[in-house]
């Protein structure tokens, strides 16, 4: 797609960290101005990025390449295609397990995809808020 040599592929993608990502960033900042408090990065399973513990509910903000959310985002890259194409499958099995753990374990899963942050933050941050509400109705 973009003729990256194996070398700079994968000094570029050395680069991208977990945390803290600008789709992260967003979704906090805008949860925080609307008056919701978290916890960030627990230890449940998966690491969520946000954690409502009080509601149960665990935030995940994917990026669309990473967890292959199949938008525009989500690319194979052309070198090395074998290697990408199993660790993006790895990837998509282990955000479907550790949804299953924390289901079965009583918590609310939200995926928050990239591409959905950037076409509409405020629609995103519903899509949060929704949930917390309706954890409050199913709880009493």
């Amino acid at each position: 797609m973009d003729g990256l040599s194996r070398e700079a592929r994968s000094r570029n993608m050395s680069k991208i960290g977990a945390k803290n990502t600008k789709p992260e960033l967003l979704v906090r900042k805008f949860l925080h101005n609307k008056g919701y408090r978290y916890r960030l990065y627990s230890n449940l399973p998966g690491k969520p990025d946000i954690v409502f513990g009080s509601k149960k509910v665990a935030v995940f903000i994917h990026g669309c390449f990473w967890h292959q959310h199949g938008c525009h985002m989500s690319y194979i890259p052309k070198n090395n295609r074998k290697f990408w194409l199993d660790k993006l499958k790895q990837n998509v099995a282990r955000d479907e397990k550790v949804s299953n753990e924390l289901h079965e374990s009583g918590w609310f899963v939200v995926t928050v995809w990239e591409c959905e942050v950037y076409r509409d933050i405020d629609e995103t941050v519903e899509k949060i808020k929704e949930t917390l509400q309706a954890t409050t109705h199913t709880a009493s």
